[in-house]
């Protein structure tokens, strides 16, 4: 397989500098559309009311997860066949950005449940189908010794464009009510207009990518034949599952802490809404502490992510979110929400940057991005189980605190099976005895 050829630190920064700013890009939609604005006015204006509105959502995004579960491997297969990663990115963000663009006409009203929930349905599976082949440009971006280093400051950029972004939604349409657009704030057109936003935002950051970061060539196999090898690529990966059993048991672990993230995502604006009341304005101010602790954590453990491994970085880190979000579950007081909501971030960015890393360092270079394929599909296999389980613990206690548990035992569970993980480097070692 072709792949760019590694580059010292300083001869890649200016196309690596480009490639985080595609996590500038799309921490648009996720922040905006999947956790904080949209999320928290589906609930409030679409739904018929809280409870029900956590459960609806829960099951848009257990879908997506499904859907995106199941064809992310083979889409990766295919691509390692083909290629060129940027074109995929390309075709799957126009995906996602034209979704979020048609969310305006998402009017608060329960008529355009079904609209809302397709449309997002929609801009999810592009956004996450787009991170899956930035995710497999990595390793041919960079020496392996840096991988963690970038990994952790692509992340950081991300949540530091998660806050800009909500800065921007706050105080340009949401906070004087869109006024200097003369929006229509009975039908809540200045909340509407940060999917907007939230589009062009996503269209204009993700440009220099595409015109300053290498791709690897493209391999001018017909596109027939590329989707035959690469099924057929993924048939013999499944088969020789022996020969992966140390990423496969990485993978099965990712499977379920990151069940918890997604969880804490997707649920975490409609949390804070229903069950301490806070408004739009309120629950973007929250969002924009959470992406300044969750970009500090992110920068901060990226060198203990190359200097003392992957597998210790997820590990401390799943210890980090297992404490606050313990506390979140019994605090009454809204003041220690936000502290330990703003204690959580800081380690939202180490336990998905380490993940990544590791996976770079896992896989066989040939098969990079049906490997990002699996790994995707580890982050939604089981991903809609978690939010069905959310939304019907919350329905039957009738409390969105016990159906936030869920989160809990899932991080519990995936730093058990974390424990079994190999490194790299001592796989090596291993070897040589």
């Amino acid at each position: 397989m072709n792949s760019t050829k590694h580059s010292t630190p300083t001869q890649v920064s200016k196309g690596m500098w480009s490639w985080a700013m595609f996590d500038w890009a799309n921490s648009a939609f996720f922040v905006i559309i999947q956790t904080f604005v949209f999320a928290a006015y589906f609930q409030r204006s679409i739904a018929a009311d809280a409870i029900t509105g956590t459960e609806q959502w829960g099951n848009m995004v257990s879908a997506a997860g499904l859907l995106i579960a199941f064809t992310a491997p083979v889409l990766g297969a295919i691509a390692d066949r083909s290629g060129r990663r940027k074109p995929w990115i390309a075709a799957f963000s126009l995906m996602s950005i034209v979704a979020s663009f048609l969310l305006w006409f998402a009017e608060p009203s329960t008529e355009f449940l079904t609209y809302a929930l397709v449309v997002t349905f929609v801009a999810t599976v592009g956004a996450e189908y787009a991170f899956i082949f930035y995710n497999a440009m990595l390793p041919d971006l960079v020496p392996p010794s840096y991988l963690g280093r970038w990994s952790g400051w692509s992340w950081a950029m991300g949540f530091a464009g998660g806050i800009v972004c909500l800065l921007g939604a706050l105080y340009l349409f949401i906070e004087n009510g869109g006024a200097w657009l003369g929006l229509d704030t009975e039908t809540l057109e200045h909340i509407r207009a940060t999917f907007i936003f939230t589009a062009l935002w996503y269209l204009v950051f993700s440009i220099p990518m595409f015109l300053r970061t290498p791709d690897i060539p493209k391999n001018n196999i017909p596109v027939g034949q590329a989707i035959t090898e690469g099924i057929l690529q993924l048939k013999n990966s499944i088969k020789e599952a022996r020969n992966y059993a140390n990423i496969y048991r990485f993978l099965l672990a990712r499977m379920i802490y990151n069940d918890a993230v997604i969880l804490i995502y997707a649920f975490g604006g409609i949390y804070a809404a229903g069950t301490f009341g806070m408004d739009e304005s309120q629950i973007i101010i929250f969002g924009i502490g959470l992406n300044v602790t969750a970009a500090l954590g992110a920068v901060g453990f990226s060198w203990m992510d190359d200097r003392s491994g992957s597998k210790k970085t997820i590990l401390f880190s799943l210890i980090g979110l297992i404490i606050p979000v313990t506390a979140i579950l019994f605090v009454e007081d809204i003041f220690w929400f936000w502290i330990w909501g703003l204690m959580l971030g800081v380690f939202f960015g180490p336990v998905q940057a380490a993940s990544r890393t590791l996976m770079g360092r896992l896989a066989p270079e040939d098969k990079r991005t049906e490997m990002f394929g699996l790994f995707a599909f580890s982050g939604k296999a089981t991903a809609f189980i978690g939010p069905k389980l959310l939304g019907w613990v919350t329905v039957l206690f009738a409390s969105q605190r016990i159906g936030m548990s869920v989160v809990l035992v899932l991080l519990a569970l995936g730093f058990l099976l974390m424990l079994r993980v190999q490194e790299p480097e001592k796989i090596q070692e291993s070897a040589k005895i």
